[in-house]
């Protein structure tokens, strides 16, 4: 009998299934030979599938599944749980030089397809529940750490608005900078909120040729209200108007502003923001720069993990890096990082390069 891995199951749990089965094929072969066969359909249950129905066997191999998913086992090691029975009474009976009659082996395989159906339906089925859980908990930490964000936010807002309404302070004064900077977080967080539903539900993209200067213009423009809110300097570089990127504009623009948000999160106070876009071959460069100080060695690919936050800002989900590089690589892209120690990260955006006027030259060809 083929040696397999038990991962660590004790001999009695493997036992159960196996000699529980043993004892029920030969119950089976013994009612076969007697005036009434076909109650050996009670232990083995018919031959050929079909509609499920009740049986000793079925009954018994649904819970060895069971068993065997719950100790990590795969649904291709379930099935070769039985076939390596199955080997090991035809090399036992060869050792022996004892004949298996035909309609013998034909009651084992009925036996064994019985078991093994059921087996691997009842493990399918407590893996799908193991699944739906799982789901079903990271969904729930995902809404309550959203929830909790939005409330904090609108909270602080809607206190700082109160303030301004009872006309003791104006809104051009630091009240007014609270509630702007809420405001501000509560938009990102929803447009950081609308891309991982995008990206999870797995929706078609949008893909459509632009220019990378007029993207970066947008970028600036959206950017600059966080950059004074929070008192950095923001500076995006100049690009060749003819340089265009061919992806869904919306999913770029949620992936470069989360990049901004980290960089204003972490940088240190009143420091400078900058973004670069060049042409590398055939390549299109974003580079997202902050002034952090720098990551402890190895620290720069865990930043990408989900719920991974760093330094002691811990407002937000943890999920901007994670949905962003998503983002970019449903756009036949790369997000990688680059740590400047003592000075900060470097977030770089890689994707295909175009040029303004490849879509009316794919249009013509």
């Amino acid at each position: 009998m083929e040696a397999r891995s038990v991962r660590g199951l004790s001999g009695a749990e493997l036992e159960h299934g196996i000699s529980v089965f043993l004892d029920q094929v030969i119950r089976t072969l013994e009612l076969e030979r007697t005036a009434a066969p076909l109650q050996s359909r009670r232990i083995s249950g018919r031959a050929g599938g079909g509609k499920p129905a009740l049986s000793e066997i079925g009954d018994t191999a649904a819970q060895h599944g069971k068993e065997l998913m719950q100790h990590g086992f795969t649904v291709e090691e379930v099935v070769h749980d039985y076939g390596d029975l199955c080997q090991a009474i035809t090399d036992l009976a060869f050792e022996l030089d004892v004949q298996i009659e035909v309609d013998e082996f034909r009651i084992l395989n009925r036996c064994l397809d019985n078991a093994i159906a059921n087996a691997v339906t009842e493990f399918g089925y407590q893996r799908d529940i193991v699944v739906a859980d799982q789901h079903a908990h990271d969904l729930n930490a995902r809404l309550g750490f959203l929830a909790h964000e939005l409330r904090n936010q609108l909270s602080t807002a809607t206190l700082a608005l109160s303030v301004i309404r009872n006309g003791s302070v104006g809104i051009s004064g630091a009240t007014g900078g609270v509630l702007e900077r809420s405001l501000v977080n509560l938009g990102n967080l929803i447009d950081r909120s609308l891309a991982e539903v995008r990206m999870t539900a797995g929706l078609p993209l949008q893909s459509r040729l632009f220019s990378v200067h007029d993207f970066l213009a947008e970028l600036k423009l959206s950017a600059s209200l966080e950059a004074n809110v929070r008192g950095f300097t923001l500076k995006v570089s100049d690009v060749d108007p003819l340089l265009a990127v061919e992806v869904d504009r919306d999913l770029l623009l949620s992936a470069a502003g989360n990049l901004l948000q980290n960089a204003f999160k972490f940088s240190h106070p009143h420091g400078e923001i900058s973004v670069n876009a060049y042409a590398v071959a055939d390549r299109i460069l974003i580079d997202v720069e902050d002034q952090c100080g720098g990551l402890p060695s190895g620290d720069a690919e865990k930043m990408f993990l989900p719920f991974t936050q760093a330094g002691q800002d811990r407002t937000g989900l943890g999920l901007g890096l994670s949905i962003s590089r998503s983002s970019i690589e449903a756009n036949s892209g790369v997000l990688s990082v680059r740590n400047v120690p003592g000075t900060g990260c470097v977030f770089t955006i890689d994707l295909p390069r175009h040029a303004l006027g490849d879509e009316s030259a794919n249009a013509e060809q």
